[in-house]
C-alpha cells in the first residue's frame, strides 16, 4: 500500500496480522501461521472494516490479511485500507466472490494476492511465502535525493580474468561504503557467479525476464532481485546449458532501464560476447571497466575491445583493471610492453591473492569484505571511489543549471576512503 507515511504510528511492526470474518477460516490462517514461525493471536475476528478501524491507530504490519466476505463495495473498503496502511505493507485479500474482474480491480488497487474462500492451507501457505519475499525485496528509492544514477560495465578481455570477482567486490564496496542502493546485472545467463559469490539462490528472474520482457517494471525488479544486504542486490542465473537462449537483447536493456528507476548504482557483469551481440547494452553506461591479464592473448583483446568500445561507445569513461597480477618475474608480459601494446596506461593493478580468493570463497563472501586488510584489496577501493567520481560529476554537470553544483569531489572521496580500515590503504 502507499499510503503517506502517519508519524503517530512509528513503532515495530508485526510481521503478520489478519482480519477474518468466520471462525473456519481464522482456524486456517492461525494454522498456517502458526508453521510460518508468526503468532496465531494476530489473527483477529471482525473482515476488512475492523481492519480499518484498528490499522487507523496503530502500525501497520509486514503483511496484512484482509477478509472481503462482508464487505459490500470491496473497492472502495480497499482505498479505505490505503489510507492507512504505511508504506511498503503486503496486503492479501480473500473472499467468496469468485470473480477474475474483481480480482483485477483489486490488484491494480494495491493488493498483492486476492484468495478465495474456502481457504486452502496449501494456497494460502504459498501466499504467505511470496508476500515475504515482496516485502524483503529492494524498494524503490526516493528519486527526490536527486542523486545521479551510475551505471558501470564489467567486461572480461579473457575468460577467467576475474571480471565477475571484480564487478561483485565493487558492488559490496559502493553498497556498504558509499553508500548507495546497488543491483548487480550478471547476464552470463548459463555460467553466471554474481549469485554464488555472495552465497545466494540465483532464482528464475532472469530467465523470466528473458522469457516474457513486456512483463518487466518496477514491480517486477521488486520481486525477481535476490537481497543480498541492505544496499545490495542481484539479478543473476544458472539457466540449463541444454537450453538455449534466444533473445534480441530487448530484455536485457529493460532490465537496465527499471534497474536505473530502482537502484542509484548498477554494475553489469557484461560477458564479452554479449558485448559484441547486443552493443546497446553500452548505450547508457557510464564507465566501461576492462579487466584483463598481463598475457599476450589477452593483449591483443584488450586493444580490440578498446577499439570497439571508441566506436561505438564514444561517451563512456574506459578503465583498464590487470586483474591477479603476478611478480615480475613471474610474468608473462611486462606491464611496460603490456601498456605498450594497447597504447595506453593500465588504471589499476590488482595483485594475485590466492590466499584470499580461497577464504572469499569458502566464506560467500566478496573479496572486498573477506580481506579488508589486504594488498589486493587496496585497489578495489580506489576502483570504487573513482566509479562514483566519474558517476558523480557527469551528473553535476547534466544538472548543474537545476541544482546549483554539490558538495566537493574531493571531499565525497576522502569521506569513502575514511571509512576503509587504514591498512587497507597502504602502499607499497
Amino acid at each position: 500500500m502507499n499510503a503517506p507515511f502517519n508519524m503517530s504510528k512509528i513503532g515495530l511492526r508485526d510481521p503478520f496480522v489478519a482480519y477474518v470474518c468466520d471462525e473456519t477460516a481464522a482456524d486456517t490462517i492461525r494454522s498456517v501461521a502458526a508453521e510460518m514461525g508468526w503468532p496465531p493471536e494476530k489473527v483477529n475476528k471482525g473482515g476488512l472494516r475492523n481492519a480499518v478501524q484498528s490499522l487507523s491507530v496503530s502500525a501497520s504490519p509486514q503483511i496484512l490479511l484482509v477478509d472481503l466476505s462482508e464487505s459490500g463495495d470491496p473497492l472502495n473498503d480497499i482505498n479505505a485500507l490505503a489510507e492507512v496502511c504505511e508504506p511498503g505493507t503486503v496486503v492479501i485479500a480473500a473472499g467468496q466472490v469468485n470473480d477474475v474482474r474483481l480480482y483485477r480491480d483489486l490488484v491494480v488497487s494495491g493488493i498483492q494476492d486476492y484468495l478465495l474462500k474456502p481457504l486452502n492451507p496449501g494456497m494460502l501457505r504459498e501466499a504467505f511465502t511470496h508476500a515475504q519475499a515482496i516485502f524483503n525485496a529492494p524498494k524503490m528509492i526516493d528519486e527526490s535525493a536527486g542523486r545521479p544514477h551510475c551505471a558501470t560495465a564489467f567486461i572480461g578481455a579473457r575468460g577467467g580474468v576475474g571480471a565477475s570477482t571484480l564487478a561483485t567486490s565493487i558492488a559490496w564496496l559502493i553498497s556498504q561504503r558509499g553508500p548507495r542502493s546497488t543491483a548487480i546485472l550478471d547476464l552470463d545467463v548459463h555460467f553466471g557467479t554474481g549469485a554464488l559469490a555472495l552465497d545466494l539462490e540465483p532464482g528464475r528472474g532472469l530467465t523470466d525476464a528473458i522469457e516474457n520482457p513486456s512483463r518487466i517494471d518496477g514491480l517486477f525488479i521488486e520481486r525477481a532481485m535476490v537481497k543480498a544486504g541492505e544496499n545490495l542486490s542481484v539479478l543473476s542465473a544458472e539457466a540449463p546449458i541444454n537450453t538455449p537462449i534466444i533473445t534480441d537483447g530487448a530484455a536485457f536493456y529493460q532490465l537496465q532501464e527499471e534497474m536505473r528507476l530502482a537502484f542509484e548504482c548498477t554494475i553489469v557483469d557484461l560477458p564479452r560476447a554479449m558485448l559484441v551481440q547486443h552493443p546497446h547494452l553500452v548505450a547508457e553506461i557510464q564507465v566501461a571497466v576492462i579487466v584483463t591479464e598481463l598475457t599476450l592473448a589477452a593483449a591483443r583483446d584488450t586493444i580490440r575491445i578498446l577499439s570497439w568500445l571508441k566506436t561505438n561507445a564514444p561517451q563512456t569513461r574506459v578503465m583498464v583493471v590487470a586483474n591477479k597480477v603476478l611478480p615480475a618475474a613471474a610474468l608473462e608480459i611486462s606491464r611496460k610492453d603490456f601498456e605498450g601494446s594497447i597504447e595506453r596506461k593500465i588504471d589499476y593493478i590488482v595483485p594475485l591473492d590466492q590466499k584470499l580468493a580461497a577464504q572469499s570463497a569458502k566464506l560467500g563472501k566478496t573479496l572486498a569484505e573477506a580481506g579488508k586488510t589486504s594488498k589486493a584489496v587496496a585497489p578495489l577501493i580506489d576502483i570504487a571511489t573513482q566509479i562514483l567520481t566519474i558517476g558523480d560529476t557527469e551528473g553535476t554537470v547534466v544538472n548543474k543549471k537545476k541544482k546549483g553544483g554539490g558538495g566537493s569531489l574531493l571531499s565525497k572521496i576522502g569521506d569513502f576512503k575514511a571509512m576503509m580500515p587504514k591498512r587497507a590503504l597502504k602502499k607499497k
